[in-house]
């Protein structure tokens, strides 16, 4: 074969790799934009349902195509960092009145004139049950505290009520408390725990929630 034929076939060789190599790192990319994502979990704040160390996947195209519905674990912006994701509950979705009440939770949903206990057995373990109180976690402080969540945002909760930091401590820009996470902010639902292997299962909803699309 003549040396410029050579090059040629090289040439030819060197971009087919090349155009390959931007098509697999597009649907890489298109799919952890889009799809779905992984993300580890930090802390303890998901306890028991998720722990430390974990592996999550999440579910972006959930999101793209409805909205989250009460029950989800989320992944998200909070507004008090800008940089970082948190994993927690959807509680509270817009219109809702969540009331903290004697360490138990109680909405009053948009649209409805009565309130009613949110019953959440389903994922409080027993040291969690029935402790919901007021920032700061633990602080076993019975007051009742009323937030109404606004158009578009939502409520969110760990399920290690006494120790996390979510919607009943997040602090604005201007020191003065935010509770509420616009939906831009959360970017999945958590799908399954995909890693210890010993701990694969997917998440399912409470008996409360809406159904998923």
């Amino acid at each position: 074969m003549p040396t410029e034929a050579k090059q040629r076939s090289l040439w030819f060789h060197l971009f087919d790799v090349f155009l390959n190599i931007v098509i697999i790192v597009a649907i890489v990319v298109g799919i952890r934009t889009f799809l779905v994502s992984p993300f580890q979990v930090e802390g303890s704040s998901m306890i028991s349902t998720l722990e430390n160390g974990e592996y999550i996947i999440i579910n972006k195209l959930a999101y793209h195509i409805g909205s989250p519905a009460r029950g989800d674990v989320v992944v998200f912006r909070p507004p008090t960092d800008g940089k970082k994701y948190y994993v927690k509950r959807v509680i509270g979705t817009p219109g809702d009145r969540v009331i903290l009440r004697g360490g138990y939770v109680y909405l009053q949903n948009a649209g409805e004139a009565e309130e009613q206990k949110l019953d959440e057995g389903y994922y409080l373990d027993e040291r969690n049950e029935g402790k919901t109180f007021r920032h700061p976690p633990g602080s076993g402080n019975g007051e009742e505290i009323v937030y109404t969540v606004p158009s578009g945002e939502y409520f969110l909760l760990g399920d290690n009520r006494q120790g996390s930091l979510d919607s009943r401590s997040f602090i604005g820009s201007d020191q003065k408390p935010d509770p509420f996470v616009p939906q831009s902010n959360i970017k999945g639902r958590v799908w399954f725990v995909a890693l210890p292997l010993t701990k694969i299962h997917a998440l399912s909803s409470p008996p409360y929630a809406s159904p998923q699309p």
